[in-house]
């Protein structure tokens, strides 16, 4: 199997719940190629004499009805247990031939479960009914990439209500994580370059495994993302097609107004014209719980109180990046143009990149907190931070910033430059920490994330309370 990384505390809450000897009933959520189904597939290698039952349901595709998700089904059951081709008229039926082979200890996997029942009204009902009678102590897991759908019908559903054991929303593996993959993988470059690949493929595990040997980051990227029928030049329309079953206008329309910066949903609104309805908000909803937009709320430095109002903003790396760097040059990819092209001639790649690990640092928020050295407890709020302009304030934008109970502003600033960050950083700092209104009692204290070094001035200077390398972030 391909190598398996991270992924530890998911792994011990599963063998928690399967230690307990019981029926257990787990879901397992998160983005598109996350590693949900290798998890458990990981979790099931590690026990042995025991039966992985792995179902998948049909990717959706015009014409598609539930007979051919039960063919599908009971085609995949005849192949486990090694016998003829199997037919089932009704999901009651596959279910019940299903637990005739099952023994204690046994794992079963629905994968791609939104597939499977989506064209069947009464497939819930059918699932819940088949899973009340289970006495033996098996583990089944439902999992898929449609989270809104595993929502609806399953986590808030009546049917299942008191019924499932655990849930796990897998998140990307860390930096720390994700280097230690590119590195099993054979990856020699830079620690520059490791971070020029993590911040367009983020720390999903498949987008890592496309790493091939011998070669060099900018080859690595132009193959995925800048040649015809690259795997990430597809990877989009993919994703869109599978999650949203080719209903995606809108919330593509939603992605590209936040492709440049966070947004409020007034703004989402303004800028791709949107009626004036509740249904915008439901929209940025199902691409929160997809796992590509993320909610930032603001809140009032003086009280810790969360504001009514709330900033939206793309989580995923890869998905910013596609908007911006790919699909622009679409018909020039298509055509075979980036052949002995340098991604360095592209207009602004090497700004485009330092946002991208922007957004990378940001995915990885605890480790931020970690090289502050700010405990939890202490925490008020922390994000990005976007202070409005207005007749008495000016207009500011922090990378990331952090309140603690302790009446401190930690104020921090991302840079990654190829070249040491010289003592301009320093003014640079102090005028948006000037811009921002600081209650009475208040400190700000300054932070420096960099990765190309800092010249012996800045060390010296002793204005930053921390300066952080993220080199380190890929120690072993």
């Amino acid at each position: 199997m391909k190598l398996f990384i991270g992924r530890k505390n998911e792994l011990n809450h599963l063998k928690t719940l399967y230690n307990k000897r019981i029926p257990g009933l787990v879901v397992a959520k998160g983005r598109r190629r996350i590693g949900k189904s290798r998890l458990i597939a990981e979790f099931a290698l590690q026990k042995k004499g025991i039966k992985f039952w792995n179902f998948s349901g049909l990717a959706p595709e015009i014409g598609m009805n539930d007979q051919n998700q039960r063919d599908y089904f009971a085609r995949q059951l005849a192949l486990m247990l090694k016998i003829p081709p199997l037919t089932f008229q009704d999901w009651s039926d596959a279910f019940e031939h299903l637990s005739m082979h099952l023994n204690p200890g046994d794992i079963v996997l629905f994968d791609e479960i939104s597939w499977m029942g989506s064209k069947d009204p009464s497939f819930i009902s059918k699932l819940k009914a088949w899973w009340d009678k289970q006495k033996l102590p098996i583990m089944v897991v439902f999992c898929g990439s449609v989270s809104t759908w595993i929502e609806e019908n399953i986590l808030k559903s009546t049917a299942f209500f008191g019924r499932i054991n655990l849930t796990i929303t897998l998140e990307p593996l860390t930096i720390p994580e994700s280097c230690s993959l590119l590195k099993a993988y054979g990856f020699k470059g830079s620690t520059y370059d490791i971070y020029t690949i993590l911040s367009i493929l983020g720390g999903i595990p498949w987008y890592l495994e496309q790493i091939a040997l011998g070669l060099t980051a900018e080859e690595l990227i132009k193959r995925l993302c800048f040649e015809k029928d690259g795997l990430l030049v597809l990877e989009f329309d993919r994703i869109f097609h599978d999650l949203f079953n080719g209903k995606g206008t809108t919330y593509k329309k939603i992605l590209n107004a936040l492709k440049d910066g966070m947004k409020t949903l007034a703004e989402i609104r303004k800028t791709i014209g949107f009626a004036h309805s509740g249904t915008l908000s439901d929209l940025v909803g199902h691409l929160i719980t997809a796992g590509f937009v993320k909610k930032q709320s603001l809140w009032s430095f003086k009280t810790g109180k969360l504001l009514k109002q709330s900033l939206y903003r793309i989580c995923d790396p890869y998905m910013r990046f596609y908007l911006k760097l790919i699909e622009p040059q679409r018909n020039k990819i298509d055509s075979g143009g980036f052949q002995g092209v340098s991604l360095l001639q592209l207009p602004g790649f090497d700004a485009h990149i330092g946002l991208q690990i922007e957004y990378l640092l940001l995915q990885n928020h605890v480790l931020l907190l970690e090289a502050i050295g700010i405990p939890s407890s202490n925490i008020v709020s922390d994000g990005p931070y976007r202070q409005s302009k207005t007749t008495i304030q000016k207009g500011c934008q922090v990378d990331f910033l952090v309140q603690t109970h302790t009446k401190n502003l930690f104020v921090c600033e991302f840079k990654f430059k190829r070249r040491e960050l010289g003592i301009d950083i320093i003014d640079d700092m102090k005028e948006k920490i000037k811009a921002l209104k600081v209650p009475r009692g208040f400190a700000t204290v300054p932070i420096l994330f960099h990765i190309g070094g800092v010249t012996s001035s800045v060390a010296t200077e002793g204005y930053f309370y921390r300066i952080v390398d993220i080199n380190d972030f890929c120690k072993e």
